[in-house]
């Protein structure tokens, strides 16, 4: 069973980046989560060989799938990731602020139609339910620097776009 520990510091050199994912936030303090099969998540997905970096990377996966656009950008740490054959590899996490939701379409990479629901912060973690430590210590840390870098206005409603 892969193990998962959460890092707020740099990805080492020789760890290999296998996914970039967001907490993207709304003016009204709400995390944008894609629905997929009944399924609450975060949006993101594998740097691409044109991505010049992992903003670019989590810009690119919520176009593609969401048709959202993204602004400040921020990176927040990584998920370092134990596989059952011992391979280390990272997961980079960063927070985001929506600067634009067009309408829904699908996803350009698959075909995909995904929902996108807007959780407030409060409930966030049950809908995304983390069995494990990390996933849960990542989303308190993308809240506190979303509370640090950008001027929300909190508020308790729940909504799908």
């Amino acid at each position: 069973m892969e193990q998962y520990y959460w890092k707020k510091e740099d990805v080492p050199q020789n760890l290999i980046i296998k996914q970039v994912y967001g907490v993207a936030f709304s003016n009204d303090g709400n995390i944008l989560l894609r629905v997929e099969d009944n399924k609450y998540k975060l949006t993101g997905g594998k740097p691409e060989k044109n991505d010049k970096n992992c903003e670019e990377t989590l810009k690119r996966e919520y176009l593609e799938e969401l048709n959202v656009t993204l602004v400040d950008v921020y990176y927040l740490g990584y998920l370092l990731v134990e596989d059952d054959n011992n391979e280390k590899y990272a997961q980079v996490r960063m927070v985001a602020k929506i600067k634009n939701i067009g309408e829904i379409k699908p996803d350009s990479d698959n075909g995909k139609i995904y929902k996108r629901f807007m959780s407030n912060i409060e409930n966030v973690k049950d809908y995304l339910n983390y069995v494990d430590l990390a996933g849960n210590q990542l989303i308190d840390d993308a809240i506190t620097m979303a509370k640090e870098k950008y001027e929300l206005n909190f508020n308790n409603k729940e909504y799908f776009i």
